[in-house]
């Protein structure tokens, strides 16, 4: 067999293609923790040793090896070419003619990046953001533990290179590089010349705010820092070239009403020119507030800069008729609709933010020829009374009575709560508008019929019906739907690709190192 006929993804989700088509892998995480370790420790095995890594005694380690390793031949095994190569004392994995991404990023680092180009570059980085071996964790097996995260390790220390090489790319281009240093920052947190350099990237760019901000962070971050000279941030702060502050799309959005075909007005508006992007509704939304809030209004803003972008107000809330019985999915997707007919689009991006991406994902399968792309961010599936841990359900059902008792009063016990879960490491600025929200967006009953018709949503059978592009972006963090609900979406999308963001934030304030790779995620997909 000649040429590269099959490729292996270890960077991010475990993922095989024979000719450029998905295989299944094997449903048993030990099976796929063991292909990974084959693939990455090149040579013969013991069976043993194996055994001893991936199966406790009472489990027949070498029965379950032997199952592993039939499972796996399906897998990888192409043409008469025998991959898993197994004795009766030995099992080697032959990588032959495999485009391993892991294994090529690592041979494109020692070659050194002289040879590489700008746009390459950019691309590895951005896939060396995702941890190698993600999702193939095996509680109890201690010494393949100790293995899989030597080798994050060592992976993370190759994307600082591939970024460090990329940053001295961008000299000329202080707005991405520092967005990039960002990145780095949060790989390598005790590097006083990163932190530097990015306040000097961010002053150059025009960000005096945000450089004013991350001088505090930095400040904070290496304080007890042996040998950390911080005076070398507050002269990259002071003596930095100011560029002018970026222009920003001036506020002017018209509001509108349209009736759903089950009766209820829906307000809506848009704003910015260009390919229309429609941000499905989602929990707390009021069109105008909005716009005023930290909260929000950055987003809003870096999405109407080069497009149409379409808001409205979910049933119950903002601006929409506050008189609804019914918060069912069924309704909003319904309500949706309504509002791609009022605004006259043939075809849209879907942009879907936490339970507005189930409403996403499911009008995308009921109506595949009026979706461009779809962009799914802290989204999910299941709602938290569908096939969720009891504590899930039962710390959602405390919530919701504490709705129809506290919500909207100035409670900063109950404030508190809510910003803790939707944005723990935010300002305080961003607590107190989160806090008006709840007062400005709807009522205690609203809230508590919306949270409760949350509970069972289902939306896993569309999932594999999604035909459009998809991105999924998901918080590694994130405290109110966790990251493996963001996995679940994009393993069961048809080729969505997944951005994890290395933060505790669901709702993302500017002044996040997160934000920017946020940000540039969603403009670069729908430009793409």
């Amino acid at each position: 067999m000649t040429g590269i006929e099959m490729e292996l993804r270890l960077i991010g989700d475990l993922a095989v293609r024979k000719q450029g088509s998905p295989v299944r892998l094997p449903p048993s995480k030990k099976a796929r923790a063991l292909l990974a370790y084959l693939v990455l420790n090149p040579g013969s095995h013991r069976r043993e040793r194996l055994c001893e890594l991936f199966w406790q005694i009472p489990d027949d380690p070498r029965g379950s090896l032997r199952w592993a390793l039939s499972k796996l031949r399906a897998v990888v095994n192409q043409d008469g070419v025998e991959r898993i190569q197994a004795t009766r004392d030995h099992v080697a994995f032959n990588a032959e003619a495999i485009d391993i991404d892991y294994v090529d990023a690592q041979a494109t680092a020692s070659n050194g990046f002289d040879a590489v180009s700008l746009d390459q570059l950019s691309e590895l980085a951005d896939r060396l953001s995702r941890d190698i071996l993600e999702g193939l964790d095996l509680s109890g097996q201690a010494e393949y533990e100790t293995w899989r995260l030597a080798e994050q390790e060592k992976a993370r220390e190759l994307s600082r290179k591939v970024l460090s090489a990329l940053i001295a790319r961008l000299e000329d281009a202080p707005a991405a590089r520092a967005d990039r240093l960002y990145v780095l920052a949060s790989l390598d947190p005790y590097n006083v010349d990163v932190h530097a350099q990015l306040i000097k990237a961010l002053m150059k760019s025009g960000r005096a705010a945000e450089a004013e901000r991350q001088l505090q962070v930095s400040n904070e971050t290496l304080l007890n820092i042996e040998n950390a000279d911080l005076s070398r941030l507050q002269t990259a702060y002071e003596h930095a070239p100011v560029a002018a502050a970026p222009p920003t799309t001036p506020f002017n959005q018209e509001i509108r009403y349209c009736k759903s075909s089950n009766g209820a007005q829906i307000a809506y508006a848009t704003v910015g020119e260009g390919a229309p992007i429609i941000k499905t509704a989602n929990w707390l939304n009021h069109l105008e507030f909005d716009w005023e809030s930290p909260v929000w209004s950055h987003f809003f803003r870096a999405l109407s800069t080069s497009n149409t972008l379409a808001r409205y107000d979910a049933r119950g809330n903002g601006l929409s008729d506050w008189r609804i019985k019914d918060f069912s999915i069924e309704r909003n997707v319904e309500d949706l609709h309504a509002v791609i007919e009022a605004l006259g689009y043939e075809r849209v991006t879907l942009l879907g933010f936490s339970q507005g991406c189930a409403v996403s994902i499911k009008y995308a399968a009921l109506h595949p020829e009026r979706i461009e792309k779809l962009i799914l961010y802290g989204g999910y599936a299941r709602g938290w009374n569908v096939e969720t841990p009891l504590e899930m359900r039962n710390s959602t059902k405390a919530m919701i009575t504490l709705m129809r008792t506290g919500w909207g009063q100035d409670n900063p016990v109950f404030r508190q709560m809510f910003a803790a879960l939707f944005m723990p490491d935010a300002p305080p600025e961003n607590h107190e508008w989160f806090n008006e929200l709840q007062r400005m967006t709807t009522s205690p009953e609203n809230a508590a019929k919306c949270l409760e018709a949350l509970g069972e949503v289902d939306v896993r059978e569309y999932l594999g019906k999604i035909q459009a592009p998809t991105l999924v972006i998901h918080s590694r963090g994130d405290n109110r739907i966790p990251l493996e609900a963001g996995r679940e979406l994009a393993t069961g999308i048809p080729d969505a690709r997944f951005v994890v963001l290395e933060t505790n934030n669901h709702l993302i304030p500017d002044c996040d190192p997160a934000w920017p790779r946020f940000r540039d995620a969603i403009l670069d997909f729908e430009k793409a």
